[in-house]
C-alpha cells in the first residue's frame, strides 16, 4: 500500500473515532439518561478544556522526546480505552472526568495526525500543498461514516455509540505503530521560555487594536461553533415526543440529517478561494456570522412536517458557517502577523475560538436553556432556545460589521507577510 493511502486510512480514521458520538452525546445524555442541560453541558465543556491544555504540551513532547506517530499510536489507545468504560457510567459528575481524561487523549491527536502527514509526505518528496487536501477529506468522510452507524446501528442514545468509537480507536493506534517513523524535529530551542515553548507569546498581539478586536470576536464566535454539534441531533430527536412526528424521518435517521453538515462543509471549503478574492476577509468572515444566524434561525422553526425544508437548508447552511470563518480568521492571522510569532498567533487563534469561546458557550448555553427554556411539563422549549441562539449570533454580526475595519485588497489575498 502506498504512502497516500495509508494516511488517507490514518484520515479517515482519526474523524471516525470522533463523529461516532460527537453529535450524539447530546441525544445519550439528555434523550437517554435525562440528565440535565448543566450536567450535560459541564461534559461537553471538556472538548474546550482540553483543547487549552493539552495540544501544545503534545506538541512539545513530539518536537523534542518522542517519535510523533508513537505518542499519537498511544494516545489513541487511551482514548480507545476510555470509551470503553463511559457505558457503565450513571453518574453525570463521574461522566465528566471520563470524557475529560478521553478528550485529553484525543484533542492533541487532531494536529498530531497533519504534523505526521506533512512528515511523511515531505520525507517522500510529495507537493503538500497539492495532495494533504484530497487525504485529510478523508477525515470529514470518516466524520459522517460514522454518524452514519451510529443511527444505523440504533446507538444514538446508547452507550453502544461509545464502544464503536472505541474499537475503531485501538484499531487506529496500533496502525499508526505501522507508519513511516516521525522522529523528534527539536525544532524549539532548549533555551526558549517556557512562554515561547506554550506559545503565549503571540499575546501580545493584544496590544494591536485591530488585532485585540479579531480575537475577542473569534471568542465571541467560538461561543456558538459548537451549540449544534451539542443539541442538533438531541433537538431533531426529541419530535419523537410529538404524536404527529414520532416516526418521521427526522426522528429516525435524526444523525443522518445532521451529516448533511458535514457533507455541506465539503462543499463550502472549495468555493472559499472565490469568496474570498471577489469580497475579501472580512466580508467573507461577516457571510459566515449571517449564516449562524440562519443555521439557528431556521432550526427554530423547523419541523419534521412541512418545515423539513427548514432543518436541511439549515444543515446546508453549516458549511458556510463554520468553514468560511476558520479559514478566512486564519487566513486573517496568517496574513497580518510577524513571521516570529505566526504558528503562536495561529494557536491563539484555536484558542480563542475552539478554547475559551467554545467552554463559554456550552456552559453558558445550557445553564440559559436550564433555567429560561424548560417548559412546565419539564420539555425543552426548543424554538425559543434557537431563536435566541439567533439573536445573539446577530448581535455579533451587527457588532463585527459596524466595529472591525479591514481593507479589502483583491491582489493581496493568498500574499503572507514575510
Amino acid at each position: 500500500m502506498n504512502i497516500k493511502s495509508r494516511l488517507t486510512i490514518m484520515s479517515f480514521l482519526q474523524f471516525f473515532v470522533w463523529g461516532a458520538w460527537l453529535i450524539t452525546i447530546g441525544t445519550y445524555c439528555i434523550n437517554g439518561k435525562g440528565w440535565s442541560f448543566p450536567e450535560f453541558g459541564a461534559i461537553f465543556s471538556t472538548l474546550a478544556l482540553s483543547s487549552l491544555i493539552m495540544p501544545a504540551i503534545t506538541g512539545i513532547i513530539a518536537d523534542r522526546w518522542m517519535n510523533a506517530e508513537r505518542l499519537y499510536g498511544l494516545l489513541h489507545i487511551l482514548y480507545g480505552v476510555v470509551l470503553f468504560m463511559v457505558p457503565g457510567v450513571n453518574d453525570p459528575g463521574v461522566l465528566y472526568y471520563y470524557i475529560l481524561a478521553a478528550m485529553l487523549c484525543y484533542m492533541p491527536t487532531i494536529s498530531l495526525s497533519n504534523s505526521i502527514a506533512y512528515n511523511i509526505l515531505k520525507s517522500n518528496k510529495y507537493d503538500v500543498v497539492k495532495v494533504f487536501p484530497p487525504i485529510r477529506v478523508w477525515g470529514t468522510i470518516g466524520f459522517i461514516a460514522a454518524m452514519w452507524v451510529t443511527n444505523l446501528s440504533g446507538s444514538k442514545d446508547n452507550g453502544n455509540q461509545f464502544y464503536i468509537a472505541a474499537v475503531m480507536a485501538i484499531a487506529l493506534g496500533v496502525y499508526s505503530f505501522t507508519l513511516p517513523k516521525c522522529p523528534p524535529q527539536r525544532s524549539i530551542s532548549s533555551d526558549a521560555s517556557l512562554i515561547e515553548q506554550l506559545g503565549l507569546n503571540a499575546f501580545k498581539l493584544f496590544a494591536n487594536y485591530k488585532m485585540a478586536l479579531f480575537f475577542i470576536f473569534s471568542m465571541f464566535l467560538g461561543a456558538a461553533l459548537q451549540l449544534t454539534n451539542m443539541y442538533g441531533d438531541a433537538y431533531l430527536d426529541s419530535f419523537r415526543e410529538i404524536e404527529q412526528y414520532a416516526d418521521s424521518i427526522v426522528v429516525k435517521y435524526s444523525t443522518i440529517i445532521m451529516s448533511i453538515s458535514q457533507i455541506s462543509e465539503t462543499v463550502f471549503i472549495l468555493t472559499i478561494p472565490f469568496f474570498l478574492k471577489r469580497f475579501g476577509i472580512k466580508n467573507v468572515m461577516l457571510f459566515s456570522l449571517v449564516a449562524w444566524v440562519l443555521r439557528f434561525g431556521l432550526f427554530a422553526y423547523g419541523d419534521p412536517a412541512g418545515g423539513l425544508w427548514m432543518i436541511v437548508l439549515s444543515c446546508i447552511v453549516y458549511g458556510m458557517a463554520f468553514d468560511f470563518f476558520n479559514i478566512s480568521g486564519s487566513l486573517f492571522v496568517e496574513t497580518t502577523t510577524d513571521p516570529s510569532i505566526r504558528s503562536s498567533a495561529q494557536g491563539l487563534f484555536m484558542m480563542m475560538t475552539n478554547g475559551i469561546g467554545a467552554y463559554l458557550g456550552t456552559i453558558v448555553s445550557s445553564w440559559a436553556i436550564g433555567k429560561y427554556f424548560i417548559l412546565a411539563d419539564g420539555k425543552t422549549d426548543w424554538h425559543g432556545a434557537w431563536l435566541a441562539f439567533a439573536v445573539y449570533a446577530l448581535i455579533i454580526a451587527v457588532l463585527f460589521a459596524v466595529l472591525f475595519r479591514h481593507k479589502h485588497e483583491p491582489e493581496k489575498i493568498g500574499e503572507v507577510k514575510h
